[in-house]
Protein backbone atom coordinates (compact mmCIF):
# COMPACT_ATOMS: atom_id res chain seq x y z
CA UNK A 1 0.00 0.00 0.00
CA UNK A 2 1.30 3.41 -0.92
CA UNK A 3 1.78 6.08 2.11
CA UNK A 4 2.61 9.68 1.88
CA UNK A 5 5.24 9.74 5.07
CA UNK A 6 5.29 13.48 6.53
CA UNK A 7 7.18 13.68 9.95
CA UNK A 8 6.09 11.04 12.43
CA UNK A 9 2.65 10.75 10.66
CA UNK A 10 1.49 9.24 7.67
CA UNK A 11 -1.59 8.79 5.16
CA UNK A 12 -2.02 6.04 3.25
CA UNK A 13 -3.02 7.01 -0.74
CA UNK A 14 -5.26 7.77 -2.19
CA UNK A 15 -7.04 10.03 0.37
CA UNK A 16 -10.09 12.20 0.97
CA UNK A 17 -9.24 14.82 3.17
CA UNK A 18 -12.59 16.21 4.57
CA UNK A 19 -12.65 20.07 4.82
CA UNK A 20 -12.03 21.86 8.25
CA UNK A 21 -11.99 25.07 6.79
CA UNK A 22 -11.75 26.31 10.40
CA UNK A 23 -9.86 23.65 12.34
CA UNK A 24 -12.72 21.60 12.38
CA UNK A 25 -15.36 19.46 10.44
CA UNK A 26 -18.92 20.66 11.34
CA UNK A 27 -20.39 18.27 13.85
CA UNK A 28 -17.74 15.68 14.21
CA UNK A 29 -15.23 15.33 16.81
CA UNK A 30 -12.06 14.33 16.33
CA UNK A 31 -13.00 10.82 17.91
CA UNK A 32 -15.85 10.73 15.17
CA UNK A 33 -13.55 11.52 12.11
CA UNK A 34 -11.08 8.75 13.18
CA UNK A 35 -14.14 6.33 13.70
CA UNK A 36 -15.04 6.62 10.29
CA UNK A 37 -11.03 5.92 8.42
CA UNK A 38 -10.68 9.44 8.52
CA UNK A 39 -6.34 10.07 8.47
CA UNK A 40 -5.91 13.50 7.38
CA UNK A 41 -8.05 16.97 7.35
CA UNK A 42 -7.40 20.06 5.10
CA UNK A 43 -7.65 23.28 7.39
CA UNK A 44 -7.50 26.72 5.74
CA UNK A 45 -4.60 29.59 6.14
CA UNK A 46 -6.83 32.34 4.90
CA UNK A 47 -9.72 31.80 7.28
CA UNK A 48 -7.59 30.47 10.54
CA UNK A 49 -6.04 34.12 10.38
CA UNK A 50 -9.46 35.39 10.78
CA UNK A 51 -11.69 33.18 12.93
CA UNK A 52 -10.29 32.27 16.03
CA UNK A 53 -7.02 34.60 14.82
CA UNK A 54 -3.50 33.07 14.05
CA UNK A 55 -2.42 34.49 17.88
CA UNK A 56 -5.28 32.33 19.19
CA UNK A 57 -3.72 28.73 17.38
CA UNK A 58 -0.51 29.49 18.14
CA UNK A 59 -1.11 30.48 21.80
CA UNK A 60 -3.31 26.64 22.00
CA UNK A 61 -0.62 24.91 20.75
CA UNK A 62 -0.98 24.59 16.51
CA UNK A 63 -3.47 22.92 14.72
CA UNK A 64 -3.01 19.62 15.92
CA UNK A 65 -3.16 20.17 19.68
CA UNK A 66 -6.25 22.94 19.46
CA UNK A 67 -8.39 20.26 17.15
CA UNK A 68 -7.08 16.95 19.23
CA UNK A 69 -6.30 15.67 15.77
CA UNK A 70 -3.01 13.53 15.32
CA UNK A 71 -3.59 12.84 11.50
CA UNK A 72 -2.38 14.69 9.06
CA UNK A 73 -3.71 18.44 8.44
CA UNK A 74 -2.93 20.09 5.19
CA UNK A 75 -3.24 23.57 5.00
CA UNK A 76 -4.61 25.41 1.65
CA UNK A 77 -2.81 29.00 1.46
CA UNK A 78 -6.52 31.19 0.72
CA UNK A 79 -5.86 31.25 -3.40
CA UNK A 80 -9.29 29.93 -4.20
CA UNK A 81 -10.91 31.93 -1.52
CA UNK A 82 -9.40 35.17 -2.70
CA UNK A 83 -10.80 34.28 -6.48
CA UNK A 84 -13.99 33.08 -5.45
CA UNK A 85 -14.65 36.16 -3.22
CA UNK A 86 -12.03 38.94 -4.90
CA UNK A 87 -12.99 38.15 -8.46
CA UNK A 88 -16.96 37.89 -8.19
CA UNK A 89 -17.08 41.12 -6.04
CA UNK A 90 -14.24 43.74 -5.92
CA UNK A 91 -15.41 45.23 -2.60
CA UNK A 92 -13.71 42.23 -0.80
CA UNK A 93 -10.53 43.18 -1.82
CA UNK A 94 -7.63 43.12 -4.74
CA UNK A 95 -4.98 40.95 -6.28
CA UNK A 96 -1.38 42.38 -7.41
CA UNK A 97 1.77 41.63 -8.20
CA UNK A 98 3.00 41.50 -4.03
CA UNK A 99 -0.37 39.16 -2.59
CA UNK A 100 -4.16 39.81 -1.78
CA UNK A 101 -5.90 42.57 -0.39
CA UNK A 102 -8.46 41.40 1.92
CA UNK A 103 -11.50 43.65 3.03
CA UNK A 104 -13.61 41.27 5.38
CA UNK A 105 -17.42 42.24 5.12
CA UNK A 106 -18.90 44.93 7.94
CA UNK A 107 -15.11 45.39 8.94
CA UNK A 108 -13.43 48.57 8.40
CA UNK A 109 -9.41 46.28 8.49
CA UNK A 110 -8.21 45.24 5.99
CA UNK A 111 -6.31 41.51 5.72
CA UNK A 112 -2.77 41.22 3.23
CA UNK A 113 -1.56 37.92 2.63
CA UNK A 114 1.22 37.64 0.54
CA UNK A 115 2.75 34.55 -0.47
CA UNK A 116 5.66 35.15 2.44
CA UNK A 117 3.06 35.60 5.04
CA UNK A 118 0.83 32.54 4.23
CA UNK A 119 4.47 30.43 4.65
CA UNK A 120 4.74 32.02 7.95
CA UNK A 121 1.18 31.23 8.93
CA UNK A 122 1.36 27.80 7.94
CA UNK A 123 4.57 27.11 9.77
CA UNK A 124 3.24 28.32 12.63
CA UNK A 125 0.25 26.42 12.71
CA UNK A 126 2.12 23.48 12.47
CA UNK A 127 0.64 22.12 9.50
CA UNK A 128 1.85 18.76 7.94
CA UNK A 129 2.21 20.30 4.26
CA UNK A 130 1.67 23.50 3.33
CA UNK A 131 0.11 25.36 0.03
CA UNK A 132 1.77 27.92 -1.90
CA UNK A 133 -0.06 30.67 -2.56
CA UNK A 134 -1.69 30.90 -5.92
CA UNK A 135 -3.79 33.10 -8.96
CA UNK A 136 -6.64 31.28 -9.15
CA UNK A 137 -9.11 31.56 -12.42
CA UNK A 138 -11.72 30.13 -13.72
CA UNK A 139 -11.37 27.96 -16.38
CA UNK A 140 -13.51 29.89 -19.00
CA UNK A 141 -11.11 32.85 -18.26
CA UNK A 142 -9.09 34.44 -21.62
CA UNK A 143 -5.74 33.45 -22.58
CA UNK A 144 -4.65 36.79 -21.40
CA UNK A 145 -5.49 36.08 -18.14
CA UNK A 146 -4.83 32.82 -17.38
CA UNK A 147 -1.19 33.82 -18.79
CA UNK A 148 -1.31 36.61 -16.35
CA UNK A 149 -2.46 34.31 -13.82
CA UNK A 150 0.29 31.37 -14.34
CA UNK A 151 2.85 34.39 -14.20
CA UNK A 152 1.69 35.38 -10.83
CA UNK A 153 1.41 32.28 -9.82
CA UNK A 154 4.82 30.81 -10.52
CA UNK A 155 6.36 34.19 -9.09
CA UNK A 156 4.17 34.30 -5.97
CA UNK A 157 5.77 30.46 -5.94
CA UNK A 158 9.43 31.51 -5.96
CA UNK A 159 9.08 33.83 -3.21
CA UNK A 160 6.56 30.98 -1.19
CA UNK A 161 9.63 28.60 -1.54
CA UNK A 162 12.57 31.24 -0.04
CA UNK A 163 9.96 31.87 3.05
CA UNK A 164 10.11 28.24 3.40
CA UNK A 165 13.79 27.64 3.11
CA UNK A 166 13.92 30.64 5.36
CA UNK A 167 11.61 29.05 8.10
CA UNK A 168 13.68 25.71 8.00
CA UNK A 169 16.66 27.72 8.57
CA UNK A 170 15.40 29.76 11.43
CA UNK A 171 13.42 27.30 13.22
CA UNK A 172 16.49 25.33 12.71
CA UNK A 173 13.86 22.37 11.88
CA UNK A 174 15.74 19.08 11.04
CA UNK A 175 15.20 17.67 7.61
CA UNK A 176 13.38 14.37 8.70
CA UNK A 177 10.60 16.61 10.79
CA UNK A 178 10.17 19.21 7.67
CA UNK A 179 6.55 19.73 6.75
CA UNK A 180 6.03 19.00 3.04
CA UNK A 181 5.74 22.10 0.33
CA UNK A 182 3.46 21.84 -2.55
CA UNK A 183 3.07 24.13 -5.58
CA UNK A 184 -0.29 24.77 -8.14
CA UNK A 185 -0.48 24.38 -11.37
CA UNK A 186 -2.79 26.90 -12.86
CA UNK A 187 -3.54 27.66 -16.75
CA UNK A 188 -7.30 27.22 -16.91
CA UNK A 189 -7.72 25.05 -20.05
CA UNK A 190 -5.10 26.01 -21.96
CA UNK A 191 -2.54 22.80 -21.87
CA UNK A 192 0.57 24.89 -23.00
CA UNK A 193 -0.22 27.15 -19.74
CA UNK A 194 -0.80 24.07 -17.80
CA UNK A 195 2.65 22.55 -19.04
CA UNK A 196 4.60 25.91 -18.50
CA UNK A 197 3.35 26.45 -15.01
CA UNK A 198 3.68 22.91 -14.01
CA UNK A 199 7.63 22.84 -15.23
CA UNK A 200 8.36 26.38 -13.62
CA UNK A 201 7.51 24.48 -10.65
CA UNK A 202 9.59 21.61 -11.12
CA UNK A 203 12.12 23.50 -11.51
CA UNK A 204 11.79 25.41 -8.02
CA UNK A 205 11.29 22.24 -6.47
CA UNK A 206 8.11 21.09 -4.23
CA UNK A 207 7.44 17.77 -2.46
CA UNK A 208 4.04 18.04 -4.34
CA UNK A 209 1.25 19.76 -6.31
CA UNK A 210 -2.00 20.79 -6.60
CA UNK A 211 -4.43 21.04 -9.82
CA UNK A 212 -5.50 24.37 -9.61
CA UNK A 213 -8.61 25.97 -10.95
CA UNK A 214 -12.08 25.14 -10.81
CA UNK A 215 -12.39 21.93 -12.22
CA UNK A 216 -15.55 21.63 -13.57
CA UNK A 217 -16.72 23.15 -17.13
CA UNK A 218 -20.14 25.37 -17.37
CA UNK A 219 -22.29 22.18 -17.63
CA UNK A 220 -20.67 21.02 -13.84
CA UNK A 221 -18.76 18.01 -16.04
CA UNK A 222 -15.48 17.41 -14.88
CA UNK A 223 -12.77 18.97 -17.19
CA UNK A 224 -11.21 15.24 -17.79
CA UNK A 225 -9.45 16.13 -20.47
CA UNK A 226 -7.04 19.45 -18.81
CA UNK A 227 -6.86 17.26 -15.49
CA UNK A 228 -5.50 14.24 -17.33
CA UNK A 229 -3.22 16.65 -19.11
CA UNK A 230 -1.97 18.49 -16.14
CA UNK A 231 -0.98 15.16 -14.36
CA UNK A 232 0.52 13.78 -17.42
CA UNK A 233 3.39 16.66 -17.21
CA UNK A 234 3.98 15.70 -13.58
CA UNK A 235 6.36 13.12 -12.77
CA UNK A 236 4.81 10.61 -11.35
CA UNK A 237 6.85 9.91 -8.53
CA UNK A 238 5.18 13.19 -7.24
CA UNK A 239 1.87 13.05 -5.60
CA UNK A 240 -0.30 15.68 -7.03
CA UNK A 241 -3.87 16.79 -4.76
CA UNK A 242 -7.09 17.46 -6.91
CA UNK A 243 -7.88 20.54 -5.37
CA UNK A 244 -11.67 20.79 -4.91
CA UNK A 245 -12.76 17.63 -6.23
CA UNK A 246 -15.19 15.91 -3.86
CA UNK A 247 -17.97 13.84 -6.11
CA UNK A 248 -17.34 10.33 -6.03
CA UNK A 249 -17.52 9.65 -9.65
CA UNK A 250 -14.97 12.48 -10.39
CA UNK A 251 -12.59 10.76 -7.42
CA UNK A 252 -13.04 7.60 -9.12
CA UNK A 253 -11.86 9.00 -12.70
CA UNK A 254 -9.60 11.44 -10.82
CA UNK A 255 -7.48 8.50 -9.37
CA UNK A 256 -7.37 6.32 -12.61
CA UNK A 257 -5.22 9.40 -14.07
CA UNK A 258 -2.89 9.43 -11.41
CA UNK A 259 -4.28 12.05 -8.79
CA UNK A 260 -4.07 10.69 -5.15
CA UNK A 261 -5.05 13.22 -2.72
CA UNK A 262 -8.45 14.95 -2.50
CA UNK A 263 -10.84 17.55 -1.01
CA UNK A 264 -13.85 19.11 -1.04
CA UNK A 265 -17.17 20.06 1.45
CA UNK A 266 -18.86 18.55 -0.83
CA UNK A 267 -20.04 15.14 1.28
CA UNK A 268 -20.05 16.90 4.62
CA UNK A 269 -22.12 20.12 3.04
CA UNK A 270 -24.54 17.17 1.36
CA UNK A 271 -24.75 15.29 4.30
CA UNK A 272 -26.21 18.64 6.30
CA UNK A 273 -28.72 19.10 3.53
CA UNK A 274 -29.99 15.46 3.38
CA UNK A 275 -28.25 14.21 0.43
CA UNK A 276 -26.43 10.82 1.66
CA UNK A 277 -24.40 8.69 -0.56
CA UNK A 278 -24.91 4.82 -1.36
CA UNK A 279 -24.25 2.40 -3.63
CA UNK A 280 -26.90 1.35 -6.39
CA UNK A 281 -27.26 -1.67 -5.79
CA UNK A 282 -25.76 -4.38 -3.35
CA UNK A 283 -23.85 -6.00 -5.76
CA UNK A 284 -22.27 -2.46 -6.75
CA UNK A 285 -18.92 -1.84 -5.88
CA UNK A 286 -17.25 1.42 -4.97
CA UNK A 287 -15.24 2.92 -7.96
CA UNK A 288 -15.64 0.13 -9.88
CA UNK A 289 -17.81 1.03 -13.20
CA UNK A 290 -20.10 3.25 -14.68
CA UNK A 291 -22.97 2.79 -12.84
CA UNK A 292 -22.33 2.30 -8.98
CA UNK A 293 -23.16 5.61 -7.16
CA UNK A 294 -26.25 6.71 -6.26
CA UNK A 295 -28.11 9.68 -3.92
CA UNK A 296 -30.45 9.42 -1.42
CA UNK A 297 -32.41 12.32 -0.01
CA UNK A 298 -33.46 11.67 3.20
CA UNK A 299 -36.92 13.83 3.76
CA UNK A 300 -38.26 11.51 0.60
CA UNK A 301 -41.37 10.34 2.12
CA UNK A 302 -40.91 6.87 0.77
CA UNK A 303 -38.03 6.62 3.55
CA UNK A 304 -40.12 7.98 6.43
CA UNK A 305 -41.12 3.90 7.52
CA UNK A 306 -37.97 2.48 5.81
CA UNK A 307 -36.00 0.15 7.97
CA UNK A 308 -33.19 0.00 5.72
CA UNK A 309 -29.70 1.25 6.13
CA UNK A 310 -28.51 4.18 4.13
CA UNK A 311 -26.27 2.13 1.85
CA UNK A 312 -25.61 -1.69 1.11
CA UNK A 313 -22.42 -2.70 3.14
CA UNK A 314 -21.91 0.23 5.29
CA UNK A 315 -20.54 -0.10 8.42
CA UNK A 316 -20.66 3.89 9.68
CA UNK A 317 -22.38 4.25 13.59
CA UNK A 318 -25.36 5.37 11.38
CA UNK A 319 -26.21 2.31 8.85
CA UNK A 320 -24.89 -0.17 11.69
CA UNK A 321 -27.09 0.77 14.48
CA UNK A 322 -30.17 3.25 12.97
CA UNK A 323 -32.72 2.94 9.58
CA UNK A 324 -33.88 5.13 7.25
CA UNK A 325 -36.79 6.05 8.53
CA UNK A 326 -34.99 6.87 12.09
CA UNK A 327 -32.84 9.60 10.40
CA UNK A 328 -35.25 10.86 8.02
CA UNK A 329 -37.27 11.64 11.49
CA UNK A 330 -33.73 13.19 12.99
CA UNK A 331 -33.75 15.23 10.17
CA UNK A 332 -37.15 16.42 9.80
CA UNK A 333 -36.79 17.57 13.52
CA UNK A 334 -33.54 19.16 12.51
CA UNK A 335 -31.79 16.90 15.51
CA UNK A 336 -28.09 17.34 15.83
CA UNK A 337 -27.55 13.79 16.10
CA UNK A 338 -28.56 14.06 12.04
CA UNK A 339 -26.05 16.28 11.40
CA UNK A 340 -23.59 13.92 13.33
CA UNK A 341 -25.04 10.72 11.77
CA UNK A 342 -25.34 11.79 8.45
CA UNK A 343 -21.63 13.24 8.18
CA UNK A 344 -20.06 10.54 9.40
CA UNK A 345 -22.17 8.26 7.20
CA UNK A 346 -20.99 10.50 4.13
CA UNK A 347 -17.38 10.68 5.33
CA UNK A 348 -17.32 6.67 5.93
CA UNK A 349 -18.54 6.34 2.18
CA UNK A 350 -15.60 8.50 0.51
CA UNK A 351 -13.00 6.36 3.01
CA UNK A 352 -14.46 3.03 1.95
CA UNK A 353 -14.05 4.19 -1.82
CA UNK A 354 -10.44 5.15 -1.32
CA UNK A 355 -9.95 1.33 0.32
CA UNK A 356 -11.60 0.24 -2.56
CA UNK A 357 -9.30 2.20 -4.93
CA UNK A 358 -6.64 1.13 -2.82
CA UNK A 359 -7.22 -2.54 -3.84
CA UNK A 360 -7.82 -2.11 -7.33
CA UNK A 361 -4.72 -0.69 -8.00
CA UNK A 362 -2.47 -2.89 -9.90
CA UNK A 363 0.68 -3.97 -7.71
CA UNK A 364 4.21 -2.67 -8.39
Amino acid sequence: MKTLNIRARSVSLPAFLPDATYGYVRSLTSSDLREVGVEALMMNAFHLMQKPGSSVVQSLGGLHRMAAWNGIIMTDSGGFQAYSLIRQNAKFGSLGENGIIFRPESSARKLILTPEKSIQLQFGYGADILICLDDCTHVDAPFQEQQLSVNRTIQWAKRAKAAYQNQLSSRRVDPENRPLIFGVIQGGGYPELRKLCAEALLEIGFDGFGFGGWPLDDQSKLLTDILEYTRSVVPAKYPIHALGIGHPVSVAACYRMGYELFDCAMPTRDARHGRLYTLKSPQAVPGRGDDWFGFRYVNDEQHMRSQEAISPGCDCPCCSHYSLAYLSHLYRMQDSAYFRLATQHNLRFMTLLMEQLRNDAPSS
